[in-house]
């Protein structure tokens, strides 16, 4: 296993953050880690740690939708791996999330050995993909590629004004968060629309909105 003095755990289920940092720490013997449990405290944290060797991303969590937080990574700290680890199972998600660049994907039901293999290939510079995965059929989503490019282009403080504004809170709320003038939200929404192409927060809600995945459970009560 590649030396990693530095990984960043994010999801928000405590109990699966402390079963995979238990695994880790098999994994990579003296490694340090860090935790987020949303978004918003993601971005504080790499901010923070932006040495860290190897990101595990869960795609749900609060303040994501879908891969807009892998967006917000990738364009961000470019030089950090990636991998996704989440529930959802579906080949077709996978190989999207490579799409928008993460390094690997990681099933929460894989065995430790699969999760020891992900981990090894990525800090070695490679990709993983489950077998599953590597034996689907897959053609990129060329409008999400487009948006995912867009979303890319804004700054840190625009994507967190963005990420508020996808949880209905006004530039009012987001200014005091911010801890800025409203007068700065206005200019940062200002240009979240252009920079979207769109003209409304109701559409520039939907264009972030439109990365989300279908949640397991719901895919599975549906058939």
């Amino acid at each position: 296993m590649p030396l990693a003095q530095k990984i960043i755990i994010a999801d928000d289920h405590p109990l699966f953050r402390t079963a995979m940092q238990q695994a880790v720490m098999q994994l990579v013997p003296d490694v340090e880690i860090e935790q987020a449990e949303s978004l918003p405290e993601l971005q504080k944290v790499v901010e923070q740690h932006s040495d860290a060797d190897l990101i595990l991303l869960d795609l749900q969590m609060p303040g994501a939708h879908g891969y807009s937080g892998l967006v917000f990574l990738r364009s961000h700290f470019p030089e950090i791996p990636v991998i996704v680890v989440s529930a959802c199972e579906d080949p077709s998600i996978m190989c999207q999330a490579l799409d928008h660049q993460a390094s690997g994907y990681i099933s929460k039901s894989s065995p430790l050995d699969d999760i020891s293999e992900a981990i090894r290939k990525v800090l070695e510079g490679d990709l993983y993909l489950p077998e599953v995965a590597r034996r689907h059929q897959h053609q990129p989503n060329q409008n999400a590629m487009d948006l995912a490019e867009r979303l890319a282009s804004l700054t840190p403080q625009q994507f967190r004004v963005l990420t508020m504004m996808s949880e209905g809170m006004l530039n009012k709320q987001i200014a005091y968060d911010l801890d800025v003038s409203e007068a700065t939200i206005k200019a940062h929404v200002t240009a979240i629309f252009r920079k979207l192409g769109v003209r409304t927060r109701t559409q520039a809600v939907i264009a972030v909105q439109s990365l989300d995945i279908e949640k397991p459970d719901t895919r599975i009560m549906n058939g």
